[in-house]
């Protein structure tokens, strides 16, 4: 599907990096900043967890794209996305090891009419959520995978960063943005 889109975009890492996989959301926004150059119209902010104090950093986009550690009760690693209602906006489930915040700020952000109708969660299983910083073997070798999802989610939307270049780093040169 592609949805090209040229209103404010904010890409959201979310999680805890002192608890392993929890971090995945920080960690992904780290390496596409690291990696890419964002338009103008898209901000990548680093939610950690703030919860309800991301609201006003979230007000006024077009759209939102979550990234965090989400849990479909599969095999860790497996990558997931909930689009728009289909995000948890109550308690009812648990999918998200940010459960308790997450739905704290889109049902304050509706109830204020501040979030945009357009939102997507791209999730990845966690494999570990223990004390520990850095990511478990099995979602560092997912992290390549994670940002695919990342970046093809932004390439429906309109959204084409462009690669840094860096002389010595093969890691970012061999990263390249999808196109539609």
């Amino acid at each position: 599907m592609n949805d090209t889109h040229q209103g404010k975009i904010a890409v959201v890492g979310i999680g805890n990096l002192l608890l392993t996989d929890d971090g995945i959301g920080i960690h992904a926004l780290r390496e596409l900043e690291a990696r890419y150059r964002f338009p103008g119209h898209v901000d990548l902010l680093d939610g950690g967890t703030m919860g309800l104090d991301l609201l006003p950093f979230l007000e006024g986009k077009d759209r939102i794209l979550f990234l965090d550690a989400v849990s479909f009760g599969k095999a860790p690693g497996t990558i997931g996305e909930l689009n728009n209602g289909e995000i948890p906006g109550f308690f009812a489930t648990k999918l998200s090891v940010h459960q308790i915040a997450l739905p704290d700020l889109l049902g304050a952000g509706r109830l204020l009419g501040t979030l945009p109708e357009r939102m997507c969660l791209i999730g990845i299983e966690p494999e570990s959520i223990e004390s520990g910083y850095g990511l478990s073997p099995t979602l560092g070798e997912q992290l390549e995978g994670y940002l695919t999802a990342v970046l093809e989610r932004l390439a429906e939307w309109g959204v084409h960063p462009s690669a840094v270049e860096y002389e010595n780093d093969e890691r970012c040169r061999s990263m390249k943005a999808p196109t539609t």
